[in-house]
């Protein structure tokens, strides 16, 4: 993988990049949608392409393990194949979600016991594992096997924890440096800088990922409760260490404020479940602001879903539309609004590129924010 930086802006540390991978160009920043068991909620992968205009797109580890399971996926000659999908794709390491299983996992220095929340059988996930799994699933870029402390755990649990991340990484690395793609193209391997909200844990953490000098670097750990003026601080203290010559991957954030914020601190790569979920209970993000669509007010608005939309459904369907389907639970309000919400987050974060590269960016930055924050 290789990562060009277009042009940085003057003001703040926002870029505007191009990463080229085997799979195809990703324009950055960016957004990817996720699609945890190879599909991304509600949307056709033809949908994505035209509409949504997604470049990259994640899928998970912890679930693809589980179901369809990597002797499937191998079969079909790897998860691009497996869903018709051309383009480049992620996957993160499955350690948030076996360690979001309280009460049925036991972490240890060897990795990971966890119980299946499909059927209670047992698995194990180590770094070596991990990085195999990886291997068979097939992305572009995987990410390496960390754990996810909680966000309110007290200093020593997060130093030990942070010590185990690192230890891990370094078998990841191993692993990774001593097994071939199996494909025929490129992966590439991102380290995750872990630690809480504790600032000298994330300069050391920041500082043991860069010497790996990887393809890319990822902030884990952030949005996960804390006030987003302290996340926000997590991202400068990391950021001044990461090398700028890497992609930077902020995993599962966030709002689309966050998404602005992030870039104005030299942030690359984005994906959250945000516009999907949010937009199957009816929550819709517009350059105008938010909306809810079962509020009553847009019963009788027969005016575009968002008439500076760029997918088709944002002028082809009205707002009273919208509203009738969610109230008659009509699984097609859940596909406009999945299309909607993603397609505006592609938007934005094209948007920022243009400015970045105007030299426009921070005035267009807070014009935004007033926009996007606004509950219509």
């Amino acid at each position: 993988m290789k990562f060009e930086l277009i042009h940085s802006d003057d003001k703040t540390q926002a870029r505007a990049g191009l990463m080229t991978t085997d799979h195809g160009q990703i324009e950055t920043p960016i957004f990817m949608p996720v699609g945890t068991v190879g599909s991304v909620k509600g949307v056709l992968q033809r949908d994505l392409k035209e509409e949504v205009g997604a470049q990259i797109i994640l899928g998970n580890t912890y679930h693809l393990y589980l179901r369809p399971g990597t002797e499937i996926l191998e079969q079909a000659g790897g998860l691009h194949r497996f869903i018709n999908w051309d383009c480049p794709m992620l996957t993160d390491s499955g350690g948030f979600q076996v360690f979001s299983l309280t009460g049925i996992r036991k972490l240890k220095e060897e990795g990971c016991y966890f119980t299946s929340h499909i059927d209670g059988s047992k698995h194990f996930f180590s770094p070596e594992r991990v990085m195999d799994i990886e291997r068979s699933i097939g992305a572009d870029i995987i990410m390496a096997l960390d754990e996810c402390p909680p966000g309110t755990s007290d200093y020593d649990y997060a130093k030990k924890s942070l010590g185990l991340t690192h230890r891990w990484l370094d078998r990841c690395l191993t692993r990774f440096n001593e097994t071939e793609p199996k494909y025929g193209y490129h992966q590439s391997l991102f380290p995750i800088v872990q630690c809480c909200t504790y600032k000298d844990l994330r300069r050391q953490s920041a500082e043991y990922i860069a010497s790996k000098e990887a393809d890319g670097n990822a902030i884990g750990g952030l949005a996960v409760g804390e006030p987003t003026d302290v996340m926000y601080e997590m991202i400068e203290v990391v950021n001044e260490i990461l090398p700028k010559d890497r992609p930077r991957y902020l995993m599962g954030v966030g709002t689309p404020a966050n998404l602005l914020e992030a870039i104005e601190r030299g942030v690359d790569m984005f994906d959250c479940v945000m516009p999907t979920r949010n937009g199957r209970n009816a929550m819709l993000f517009t350059s105008e602001g938010i909306m809810n669509l079962r509020n009553k007010k847009w019963e009788n608005d027969f005016s575009p879903i968002d008439p500076n939309g760029t997918a088709s459904v944002d002028t082809f369907y009205s707002k009273a539309y919208l509203h009738h389907l969610f109230k008659a639970q009509e699984l097609l309000a859940l596909e406009i609004a999945s299309m909607h919400n993603l397609a505006f987050y592609l938007w934005l974060v094209g948007e920022a590129r243009k400015h970045i590269i105007d030299g426009t960016f921070t005035t267009w930055k807070s014009h935004m924010m007033r926009r996007v924050t606004n509950r219509l």
